[in-house]
């Protein structure tokens, strides 16, 4: 899991970013035997309830699609404001979509 400022500054200005409807990807190759992950949600999505689950429904839609991704990368996963009155099918399938633009996804 992504955590500290530093590694999020990194990927935002040497990363590569994809759009969906419901969120944006950002993807940089990190050079570890392993991939991290990170899921954010800003102001502009709403107060702190609404960015909250935001995220919840990005990871949960991570989780129960079974994305394999492939080590040596680092994901993050921005949410828009268009996520607010949407169900996890929904941010499944822009989830999905988004990371296949990346070209960097890897399906069980």
């Amino acid at each position: 899991m992504m955590r500290t400022q530093k590694d999020f500054d990194l990927i935002y200005r040497k990363g590569k970013s994809v759009g969906d409807r419901y969120v944006v990807v950002f993807t940089r190759r990190n050079g570890l035997p392993y991939y991290r992950v990170g899921y954010l949600a800003s102001k502009k999505v709403g107060n702190s309830v609404t960015r909250n689950r935001a995220r919840r429904l990005m990871k949960e839609s991570v989780r129960l699609a079974g994305y394999d991704f492939v080590p040596g990368y680092d994901y993050v996963f921005i949410a828009r404001n268009t996520i607010k009155d949407t169900k996890c099918p929904q941010v499944q399938r822009s989830i999905l979509s988004a990371l296949r633009k990346t070209g960097v996804k890897r399906r069980k």
